[in-house]
Formats: structure tokens, sequence, C-alpha cells
């Protein structure tokens, strides 16, 4: 989710031209959370949420510049009762912008040996477009299990943007992060990323499902983003380099997270100034109808 140079505004204006069949039947679920609870009340206990401007001892506003405090209060981050998760960013009388954001509890999700792991979700993005939507940064994303207890090394373990959106651009993006923190084999602070419309209705203040693969049983192995089951952007081995994929591969795992941050390197960078402004419009919520993670075994 860091994303911060002027790069950003080519990836903005240059579709990545992918095409790819939707994925087989073969896939086994398992995990799967589809936010079923009282309105009002927290997500499962199979989550955790995250609170302030970073972790313990971690990079001050999340590494990314972003401006919010992510709370707890369900003002910010709760069930709907419908069977959706809400986060919300609303900003008090003062000017200060509160979110919420959180992350799965298990962080061992990996492709098998010879098979492939697919990350799913199906997400509303926040609706507004223009000024009002200015500072907007809604994300789907997973980062590495040793990120956690040692917040100071990112990209090295991996981050997957599986969907983020900004200032109410219509459109996805989808990213790697790997390597170093400045240049590398993923061009960070950008990441290798790509972006597409959604096909058939609005990105903006629409459900759509938003799926990332790693398939380790491809010659080079290779991660692929979707969006309603097109593919639009692909990363395989070749163009990271065997270094850089083995530190990002072969830990433990994967957490998945789900935020939405306000103002940080990658609206600016797509903005061209700073954001949020005095036009930003609060109280915009993500809706996550479900979350599934799945393997599909050697074929």
């Amino acid at each position: 989710m860091t994303r911060t140079a002027a790069a950003l505004v080519a990836v903005l204006v240059a579709t990545t031209a992918c095409s790819g069949p939707a994925p087989a039947d073969d896939w086994q679920v398992v995990w799967r959370e589809d936010f079923t609870g009282a309105e009002g009340s927290p997500p499962s206990g199979d989550w955790i949420v995250d609170t302030g401007t970073a972790y313990p001892g971690g990079a001050p506003h999340w590494g990314t510049g972003e401006i919010q405090t992510h709370t707890a209060d369900p003002s910010n981050v709760a069930l709907d009762g419908r069977g959706n998760l809400v986060i919300t960013p609303r900003r008090d009388a003062a000017g200060a912008w509160t979110s919420g954001r959180v992350e799965t509890k298990r962080s061992d999700f990996k492709a098998p040996e010879g098979g492939a792991l697919r990350i799913e979700g199906r997400v509303r993005m926040p609706e507004g477009t223009g000024d009002a939507a200015l500072g907007y940064w809604s994300a789907f994303w997973a980062l590495g299990a040793p990120h956690r207890g040692d917040y100071w090394n990112w990209p090295e373990v991996g981050e997957v943007d599986v969907m983020e959106n900004v200032n109410g651009v219509d459109q996805v993006w989808g990213a790697l992060h790997c390597g170093v923190e400045v240049g590398g084999p993923c061009d960070e602070p950008d990441g290798l990323g790509g972006s597409a419309p959604c096909p058939g209705s609005p990105c903006l203040g629409e459900f759509h499902t938003y799926a990332f693969e790693w398939d380790r049983g491809t010659t080079p192995n290779e991660l692929r983003w979707y969006v309603d089951g097109q593919r639009y952007h692909s990363v395989d081995e070749a163009r990271v380099g065997a270094g850089p994929w083995a530190a990002m591969t072969s830990h433990a795992g994967y957490f998945v997270l789900l935020n939405v941050s306000i103002g940080g390197g990658f609206p600016n960078g797509v903005a061209r100034r700073d954001t949020p402004t005095a036009a930003t419009t609060p109280d915009r919520p993500m809706v996550v109808d479900h979350v599934s993670v799945s393997t599909r075994a050697r074929r």
C-alpha cells in the first residue's frame, strides 16, 4: 500500500493490457469471512482491528504519509447487520480524520508447492469523484507474515495490493511490492502495478469481485490480478529475480488487510497535490461483502 512517486500518474493513464480466462473450478476454499453479525458489532475474532497511526515501533503514518487515525469505533469499522463489513472515514469539527483498518489473525496464506493461492473479495469502493474524493485511499491487500513483530522489513517480505483505489478515479489498481525500499526489482516505492476499469459497471459505488493469484505451478512462477474474472495485470519470477522472489515467497505466508486511508503518497501522487483538501467529503464507506482464500493443488 506504499506508493509515492510521480510514476503513479503513468499507471493512471496506461492500463495494463493483460487478458486471460477466469479461474478454474478446482479451487478449495481454506478460509472465508462473510461478515455475519449484528449491526454495529465488530468483525469476528478472526480479525485484528488496528488502531492509531502506526504499528508499535513501526513507521509513522503507517509508512505512507496517510493522515487519519484508525479506531475501533463502530462509526469507523463495523458490521452492518446485512452480511457486510463497513469501513467509514470520518472528519470531526476540528478537521481531524478517523477511519478503520482490519487484518486477519491468520498469516499463513500461501500457495502449496506446485499449486496456487487465490485471495478474493467482493468489495464496493467508496462513492464520489472529483474534489469531494481527493485523499480517499481504499485498499484490499496482503503483507508477508514476517512483517508482524518486525515492522521495518518492508518491502522485502512482500506486499500484494489486490485492490486499491484513490481519489475517486473510476478504476482498480493492483500491485506487487518487493525487494528494497528505493528502486530495486519492484521499482519502489511505486511497486509493479497495473490498473483497469471495472467491467460492466463503475468501480465506484458498485460491488465487484477482486482477486489475486500466486501460481507455483507455472514456469516461471507467476502472480496475477483480476477484476470480475478478467485478468488485468501479472508479474512473474523472471521479472523480479530469484533472490527477491524467494524473500517474499519462502516465509510462512501472508495476512490479509482491509482499510480506507485518507491522504498519503498514492493519492497525492495521482492528484499531483497534497490531499485531502477542505473539499474532501467524509462518511463515504468501503463495503466488503466477503473475503475468501483458496488453494489449488499441483496439477
